[in-house]
Formats: C-alpha cells, structure tokens, sequence
C-alpha cells in the first residue's frame, strides 16, 4: 500500500512539474528596452556564417578567437564540464583575464554541480563565473525545472558561435560506440549583437546585474550577404517562439524537410505539422540516434511516436556512426536553423534554447547537404521493419512515454 501511495505521489509530482509553464520574464520592459537600443539597427544582413559539423576545428577556432579578444568575452553553456577540454578552455580563459579581458562564463546550475569545485577555481583567477538557476533541492520548485540549455559565445561583441556543441570530452572523443555528431556555427558581422542580447538578458536573471552599456554592442561592419535572426524561447522569457517557428517552417514547407536530433518526441503541435507536411507530399526526413548516450528512457520514448509519423509518410533515418546530438533543419534550399532545440517537450515548453534561422539559398543547401552526409552514415527505417519489432519493445516504449514531457 505504501508504495501505490509513492508511486502516485510520484505521477502527481511528474505532472505538476511538466503542467503549463509559470511564464515569467527574464528581465523587466525597461532594461529589455535599454538593451534593445544599444543594438545597431539593422542585425539580421551582412553577415558571415561559417558552419562546424566537427568539434575539433570547432573548438580550435574558439580557442583562436579567445586568444585574439581585446576587450570581452561572454561564454554560456548548459554543459561545461571540468575535464581535459573544459580545463583546455577554462586555462585560456584564465590567461585573457589576467591581461585584463572582461572575462564571463555562465552555466547551467543543476547541470554541472559535478563541476563546481573548477568554476570556483576560475573565479579565483579572475573569471566572472555564474551558475544559472541555482536550486538546493532539484525540482522541489517549478522552476527548477526551467533548465538553460543555450549554447553562446561572444568575443569583442564582432565574433559570435550558437549551436548545439557544449564544452566536454565526449563532444572531443566521443564515446565507446562512436562519434559525437554535432554542429555549431561561428558568426561574424552585425547578427552577433542579437547573441550578445540573449546572454545579458540571462546574466541578468542569473546574477541580478544589467550589462547595459555600449561597448558591448560596437558598431560592427557587414562581413559577409548572409542574414540572420536569433531566436530565443522559454517559459522565463519568450514562451515557446522555436517551436512555433518549426511548425511554421513546416506549415510552408513544399518539397523538402531534413531534420537532425538527439530525440523525436514532439508536442502535438509539431507532429501535427510534421505529419500535414508528409501527406501533402513533402519529402520529410528525420534522423535520430537509436540509443541514448546515457540511460534508455528516452531514445524509447522516442520510438514510441514514430508509428503515427511513419504512417503520415515522415521518414527515418537510425544514425550508425555514434550518438546524433546536431539540431539542425533544412526546408526547400530556403531556410534552415541551427541551434539548442531538441525535438522534445523539454525543449520547446521547459527549457531556454536559443537558435539561429537563415533564409539563404546558399546556407540552406549546405544544412541540407550535411542531413544528407548524415543519412549516408544511418540505417533508413521503413514501416515494414519498424512493425516487426518485438512486442516487449513496444510495450517498453509505451512506458516511456508516459514521462514525455520530462525528456
């Protein structure tokens, strides 16, 4: 009896904890509007995207631009882990402060308690480091569910980086199985003031202080033809905007949609563009990794949605090589965005994501041509393989998907 009454305590909880968000902002009208004027006007053209499918080049680049600041650099990541790459970071961030860079490092607080004890090792050598969403006893608030899962980084307020690459090992070696397949994009021109404005809102909400001052958004020249939005969302700030710009993406969508991600549990809104989309003779492909990188949960409550979309027409695509962790979307050689968002309630409803959109032939043909590379590397699931699956695997994946709107 005692156990039927904690188990129930225990759905209840779950429920609460995924019920519709307790919006809020991230910062007040008035110091979002002295933000906001600090801006250039125009941000969205004139600017150079170069895209990273490897951590490597990625990372070597980054440590390239740390070493070349001048006057700030601002670094956000729901993950940065104290290991060899963290520390490779952390010691050349260390080396800018003590030349007298304005240095700030923020992370998400639940995340990477593990890491603490380097953060606190970074502040005594000069580096601003603020943990975002700090909670004593993890979810007893609802707003403790309220994870930062952004990824941003901003140097001298002219070089800027938005993606789904956090700071860790495994995004370096990857893991027992395989690689880590992941994408990250690296700006320069006038769009990198748009991640400048998302992460002083979040310092703000994490620390109390308002950044509002000019040198932080320098007049930046046009580097490149490309335009850019930055798009933010999230029950502390903008609600769910990302998720409203996917099923917009494929509301319009008239030939294709190739879509990479670490999950494919979508909200009833998605899936239900996702699948008009498939049936009104679009060519949409989603690639996913079949196993999760920690744990079994949620990669089978992934498969637990695939039936209905298989049967709209959607197509998947089991990544072979490692673990999928890009979150990248291609439409039409018209669009296409890259960023933090997973497909995944947590995503779109619980979490702070950010992600870059670009209306560019030229970009959106490359996003398109890297799904491609990636469906290569993947085994292609037809309905007539997906319905011989075993039954305890089916009955498995119901169970999961009982706790969707956690993952």
């Amino acid at each position: 009896m005692a156990a039927i009454i904690i188990i129930l305590l225990l759905l209840i909880w779950i429920v609460w904890l995924a019920s519709k968000p307790s919006r809020s902002a991230l910062v007040g009208e008035a110091e979002r509007k002295q933000l906001d004027e600090l801006q250039q006007k125009d941000t969205a053209t004139g600017n150079h995207l170069l895209i990273y499918a490897d951590f490597h080049p990625m990372v070597e680049q980054l440590l390239s631009d740390i070493g070349s600041a001048q006057q700030f650099i601002h670094l956000q990541f729901f993950k940065f882990e104290a290991d060899a790459i963290g520390q490779c970071i952390g010691d050349a961030l260390v080396q800018k402060a003590k030349e007298g860079v304005e240095v700030r490092l923020m992370y998400d607080d639940l995340t990477n308690h593990k890491s603490r004890w380097y953060y606190s090792k970074l502040r005594q050598q000069g580096v601003e480091v603020r943990g975002f969403g700090p909670a004593r006893i993890p979810f007893l608030r609802k707003k403790d569910n309220y994870r930062n899962h952004r990824k941003v980084v901003v140097v001298d307020g002219k070089i800027g980086y938005i993606g789904g690459m956090n700071i860790a090992d495994r995004y370096y070696q990857g893991l027992r199985w395989g690689n880590w397949r992941d994408t990250q994009i690296r700006i320069e021109g006038p769009a990198v003031a748009q991640l400048q404005h998302s992460f002083l809102c979040d310092w703000r909400y994490a620390t109390g202080q308002l950044l509002a001052r000019k040198e932080y958004f320098p007049t930046v020249a046009p580097k490149g033809d490309t335009p850019a939005r930055v798009l933010t969302s999230g029950p502390i700030g903008d609600g769910p905007a990302i998720m409203a710009e996917f099923c917009r993406i494929l509301d319009e969508s008239r030939q294709y949609v190739y879509w990479d991600s670490p999950y494919f549990i979508p909200t009833k809104a998605v899936m239900q563009s996702l699948c008009n989309a498939a049936r009104r003779g679009v060519d949409v492909r989603i690639t996913i990794p079949p196993r999760g990188d920690r744990g079994i949960l949620t990669p089978l409550a992934s498969k637990s949605y695939m039936q209905e979309a298989l049967e709209a027409g959607v197509h998947f695509y089991f990544y072979g090589k490692g673990y999928m962790h890009s979150k990248i979307m291609a439409c039409d050689d018209r669009i296409a965005t890259v960023g933090s968002t997973n497909i995944d309630p947590r995503s779109f409803l619980l979490d702070l994501e950010i992600n870059l959109v670009v209306e560019d032939r030229a970009f959106t043909r490359e996003i398109k041509e890297i799904c491609l590379a990636d469906e290569k590397d993947s085994e292609c699931i037809t309905m007539e393989k997906w319905q011989q699956r075993p039954i305890l695997q089916r009955v498995m994946e119901r169970m999961a998907r009982f706790f969707s709107a956690q993952l």
